[in-house]
């Protein structure tokens, strides 16, 4: 019954549509996303181009991808790049903190080299241990 209403090559077109107008708001997002994070611009560059993509939404996309789509790749790999260095430095200094056990394993290998006296490893191990 629905195929003999609605044909084929209309369910073909019909989802061309919607996945054009998906790729459509996905590309305004992300270049809208990619302006208001950019700090080598201006807030008067930065409204120029969103009122131009914005105003002319097609060619205000496809200029923008043209002028600045290098520059969109390399601030998301230094952002990405960032957060990394920052998570991985959170978890060092969560996971680096060394417990009582550690300390005093280190104590005893500086005693067995030789660079702490007996004394001196008494005195610090009372101190980890207090």
């Amino acid at each position: 019954m629905l195929g003999d209403t609605y044909p084929l090559l209309d369910i073909f077109w019909t989802m061309l549509w919607f996945f054009c107008f998906f790729l459509y708001i996905w590309l305004l997002i992300a270049i809208f996303t990619d302006i208001f994070r950019s700090h080598d611009m201006g807030g008067w560059g930065k409204a120029g181009w969103v009122i131009f993509v914005i105003v002319l939404p097609f060619i205000g996309i496809l200029v923008y991808l043209i002028a600045r789509g290098g520059k969109m790749h390399e601030r998301q790999l230094r952002e990405a790049t960032e957060a990394q260095q920052q998570f991985d430095a959170y978890v060092k200094d969560v996971a680096g903190s060394s417990g009582t056990a550690d300390q005093l394993s280190k104590l005893a290998d500086l005693r067995q080299q030789g660079v702490i006296t007996d004394a001196e490893f008494e005195s610090q191990k009372a101190k980890l241990l207090a």
